[in-house]
C-alpha cells in the first residue's frame, strides 16, 4: 500500500489548480482593460483576445499532457519554439495567481488596520489617489504576475538542463560502483539528443553497473524503442539492468513492454533477479514491477537468493523501502518523485507537492543496515519546468 494522497486526488487539484487559476487571472486582466481610458470598442475587444489566449493555453496544454502528439523527439527549435511556452505559462500562471491573491488578502485586511492607525493619529482624512500612486500598485502587481512566470521560464531553459552528478559512497560488501538514471521521461520535452548527451556523461563515469529505474517515457510508447537504443549504448562492466516505472504501465501491455526491451537489447528485471560473480565476491540485483500499476513480487524477486550474498533492489516507487528493510536488502533504488521538481524555497530545504504523497523525495534514506537511495531523475512530468531540483545522474560508490 503506497501511502500519502492518492493519485486521483493529487492529479484534479493540480486541475482544479489550474483551471481556478486561469479563471482568477481572466478576471483580473478583464477588471484592468475595463479600467483603462481606451474606448468602450477596444476594451471589448480586448477582453474577448484576452479570453481567447487564456483558453487557447489551457487547451494546449490538456492536448499535450493527455493525448500523445505523433511527433517523435522533435528538435530542439521546435520544443522552444511550440512546446514550452504554454507549458511555462501553465505552471508559472499557477504562482502568479497565488501571489495575486495573497496580495489582495493582505491589502483587503491592511485597510481596516490602517484606518485604526490614522483615527489613533488623529488623521481621519484618507490621501488622495494620485497617479504616481495608482502607477506604483500597477507596477507592484504586474512584478507579482511577471516574477513566477520568469522564474517558471527559467526553470524550464537553464535549471531544466543544468545536470549534477550526485556521488555518494555507501557500504555495501562488494566494491562496485553503480550509474543510476531514472525518470527520462522521452518525448515531447526530453529529445534524443539529450538523451545521448546524458548516454555520453554515464559512459565517461565507467560504471560497473547501469541501473535503469523506470518512467522511460512520458505520454506514448512510440518514444520507448529509440530511449532504450540510447541507453542500450552505455559500456558497464556488468551490464545494464532495467525496471518498469507507472508511465510505461499506462501507455503499453506487459508482453509489448517486454518485447521492445528484448528487441533494444536492455534487461529487464521483472520480478526477478540476477546474480553477479566479480573477482571480489558476488552480488545480486533484484527488480519488481510498479508498485501501484504492476504487479509487484518482493518475495518472487528475492527467491533463490543467498541470504550472505549483498543484494540491490531496483523499483521505481520508493515506499517499497519499508519492505526491503525488514527483508534485509543492502540497498533499494528508486525515483518517480523527480526530487520534487517544483520546490518552493531555499535550495534542500524546499516545500512541494510530492511531500504530500510520498515521506522519500529525494536522496538517501537509512533504516538499521539498509539504505535506500531516491534519484531526482534527469525528466520531468507534466510540465518541463523544474526548480531546486536539478536533473540528477546518480554515481553510487559501494564499499
Amino acid at each position: 500500500m503506497i501511502p500519502g494522497l492518492p493519485f486521483g486526488v493529487f492529479r484534479w487539484t493540480i486541475l482544479s489548480l489550474t483551471v481556478l487559476s486561469q479563471i482568477y487571472l481572466f478576471f483580473l486582466a478583464r477588471r484592468a482593460i475595463r479600467s483603462s481610458r481606451r474606448s468602450a470598442r477596444f476594451k471589448d475587444r480586448a477582453v474577448i483576445a484576452v479570453g481567447a489566449m487564456f483558453v487557447l493555453i489551457f487547451a494546449v496544454n490538456l492536448l499535450i499532457l493527455y493525448r500523445p502528439i505523433p511527433w517523435v523527439y522533435p528538435p530542439t527549435a521546435a520544443q522552444v519554439g511550440l512546446f514550452y511556452p504554454p507549458a511555462v505559462w501553465g505552471i508559472g500562471s499557477i504562482l502568479s495567481a497565488l501571489l495575486l491573491l495573497v496580495a489582495q488578502l493582505f491589502g483587503r485586511l491592511a485597510q481596516p488596520i490602517l484606518r485604526i492607525v490614522r483615527n489613533l493619529s488623529g488623521r481621519r482624512e484618507v490621501p488622495p489617489f494620485n497617479d504616481g500612486r495608482r502607477l506604483f500598485l500597477q507596477a507592484g502587481a504586474g512584478g507579482l504576475f511577471a516574477a513566477p512566470l520568469l522564474l517558471s521560464g527559467y526553470g524550464a531553459t537553464f535549471a531544466g538542463r543544468c545536470e549534477e552528478v550526485r556521488e555518494t559512497g555507501l557500504p555495501f560488501g562488494c566494491p562496485l560502483r553503480i550509474v543510476q538514471l531514472t525518470d527520462i521521461h522521452a518525448g515531447l520535452y526530453m529529445n534524443r539528443e539529450q538523451m545521448r548527451r546524458y548516454v555520453d556523461r554515464v559512459n565517461a563515469l565507467q560504471p560497473d553497473l547501469f541501473a535503469l529505474t523506470g518512467d522511460y517515457i512520458s505520454n506514448s510508447i512510440a518514444f520507448l524503442p529509440g530511449c532504450l537504443e540510447e541507453m542500450a549504448r552505455v559500456h558497464a562492466r556488468y551490464g545494464t539492468l532495467a525496471v518498469l516505472g507507472n508511465h510505461e504501465h499506462w501507455n503499453a501491455d506487459l508482453d509489448e513492454l517486454k518485447a521492445i526491451f528484448r528487441r533494444r537489447g536492455v534487461p529487464l528485471l521483472q520480478n526477478e533477479h540476477r546474480v553477479v560473480r566479480t573477482g571480489r565476491g558476488p552480488f545480486a540485483v533484484a527488480g519488481i514491477d510498479d508498485l501501484r500499476n504492476g504487479k509487484p513480487d518482493l518475495d518472487a524477486a528475492l527467491r533463490g537468493i543467498d541470504e550472505a550474498v549483498p543484494t540491490i533492489l531496483l523499483c521505481h516507487r520508493p515506499e517499497i523501502f519499508p519492505q526491503a528493510a525488514a527483508q534485509g536488502i543492502s540497498l533499494t533504488l528508486s525515483g518517480h518523485y523527480h526530487g520534487g521538481q517544483i520546490k518552493l524555497g531555499m535550495r534542500g530545504a524546499g516545500v512541494c507537492l510530492a511531500q504530500l504523497r510520498t515521506p522519500y523525495v529525494g536522496g538517501l534514506y537509512r533504516s538499521g543496515s539498509s539504505r535506500l537511495y531516491v534519484s531526482a531523475g534527469i525528466g520531468t512530468t507534466f510540465t518541463p519546468v523544474r526548480l531546486n531540483a536539478p536533473p540528477e545522474i546518480t554515481l553510487l560508490n559501494l564499499t
